[in-house]
């Protein structure tokens, strides 16, 4: 079921083009972090399911964060999906393609991406309503990958995760990356444990810059 607000929430995804990926070992650091992001001009905020109270520190972004548009992450199981109800995400993302958890997530009307690593598993995934297919882990395979995925498949979108920073972005995007889901650089862990949350808002801008 497609929904005016996913539709608003992949618009906004296509425009933005960068997702920070955020993955605390403590949710009381999930708002310094958001906060760090959205002032660098990373608006785009994934929660992953395996951040502890992730559901309800969703919440809290969304209330003390208005500008961020906040997702969740490491959603695989039609229980996930269902759990995510209270924070009403406007995205939700998986690294792996499971089309019974596509299915749960559309009847629930939300904008989900679920992961695929080969050409096969991508074009099922487009073949079952995926807008956004999430390429995983994208270190692994480089920006290239891209460019031969969509050379016979142009209609795919794309969003590779992994191996993302300030000097890879430009040539992922190059390669046809729709949307990038940046995670270990961006969400510097070392930064993070200091609490030196400024890390965060000079690669944010940093990315942003080399974005163009």
């Amino acid at each position: 079921m497609t929904t005016k607000r996913n539709e608003r929430a992949l618009t906004r995804m296509l425009e933005e083009k960068i997702v920070a990926v955020v993955r605390l070992d403590d949710a009381d650091q999930g708002i310094d972090v958001a906060r760090a992001l959205v002032a660098g001009g990373v608006t785009l905020i994934e929660i992953a399911l395996t951040t502890p109270d992730a559901v309800p520190l969703m919440v809290r972004i969304k209330n003390a964060i208005p500008q961020a548009m906040v997702g969740a992450g490491t959603v695989m199981t039609e229980a996930d999906v269902a759990s995510l109800r209270p924070a009403e995400p406007e995205f939700a993302v998986a690294p792996i393609l499971d089309p019974r958890v596509v299915r749960a997530a559309q009847s629930a009307g939300l904008l989900f991406s679920p992961g695929a690593y080969s050409p096969t598993e991508a074009y099922q995934a487009w073949e079952i309503g995926v807008p956004i297919v999430k390429i995983f882990p994208a270190a692994r395979l480089g920006p290239k990958y891209l460019s031969d995925m969509k050379a016979p498949m142009p209609f795919l979108r794309l969003m590779p995760t992994g191996g993302i920073d300030d000097k890879t972005i430009a040539e992922f995007l190059a390669c046809g990356a729709d949307v990038v889901g940046a995670g270990g650089w961006l969400v510097d862990a070392q930064a993070i444990s200091r609490g030196d949350y400024s890390v965060l808002t000079e690669k944010a801008k940093r990315l942003i810059s080399a974005r163009g």
